[in-house]
């Protein structure tokens, strides 16, 4: 399933091979109503020429690397997938494999549809790592115009990150993960104390560096009040 959602063997080669920067980002766009866009990005460009090398290789550092296939398979996954979501539309992907950035966009009926997307791996997460994720990721209610990004930190990302050997860790180091989230009411407050609202007021963004989240020092949780 994580290789479905994630086009896990791509991602886990250009990782887990070289001394990376990458970059996730995720966009939401909400309506009034709840229902909105999202768009989530995966970028590598910073390590375009060492990946574009890696690409030409059959395999490193014990590790099969993916042909352009491969990753076009892995995307065809992905849309697969949320085709079968309901409440999930107007699906659309990018792929630039000169500049090694990925997309995936998508329209939801209300953030329950998100949720749904995530529901089974996650389920399957906790499972197989005995994890405790929620499979609740977002919440909004129009009635108290209050948008939530929920998440809680489990130890067993610490330990999954210290079973990687040392060279294989650094390429958490330059890594970020970037939530920008749009909205039609003004912004009033918000919970996380690294979230920044946008001068217009109906725009947050919040950047965690990758080894902070990693650690339990800083996460996406985030509770975002909209003035009615």
């Amino acid at each position: 399933m994580l290789k479905k959602y994630f086009l896990y063997p791509f991602i886990l080669v250009c990782l887990l091979c070289c001394s990376s920067c990458f970059e996730i980002l995720e966009e939401i766009n909400m309506n009034s109503d709840g229902s909105g866009s999202m768009l989530v990005t995966f970028n590598m460009s910073k390590s375009k020429t060492k990946l574009a090398s890696i690409m030409m290789l059959d395999s490193i550092n014990g590790y099969k690397v993916p042909s352009e296939d491969d990753m076009n398979e892995a995307l065809k996954d992905v849309i697969s997938h949320l085709e079968k979501t309901e409440g999930i539309s107007d699906i659309k992907k990018t792929k630039d494999f000169d500049n090694y950035i990925f997309t995936v966009s998508c329209q939801f009926k209300n953030v329950e549809s998100i949720n749904g997307i995530f529901t089974e791996l996650i389920q399957k997460q906790n499972k197989n790592g005995k994890t405790a994720f929620s499979t609740k990721n977002f919440s909004f209610e129009p009635a108290t115009c209050t948008f939530q990004r929920h998440f809680k930190y489990d130890n067993s990302i610490k330990k999954s990150f210290f079973h990687l050997n040392k060279e294989d860790r650094k390429v958490f180091e330059d890594a970020s993960l970037t939530t920008i989230y749009r909205f039609k009411n003004p912004i009033k407050s918000v919970s996380n104390p690294n979230a920044k609202i946008a001068p217009n007021k109906k725009a947050v963004m919040l950047r965690v560096d990758a080894m902070a989240f990693i650690m339990g020092e800083q996460n996406v949780a985030n509770k975002i009040q909209l003035t009615k």
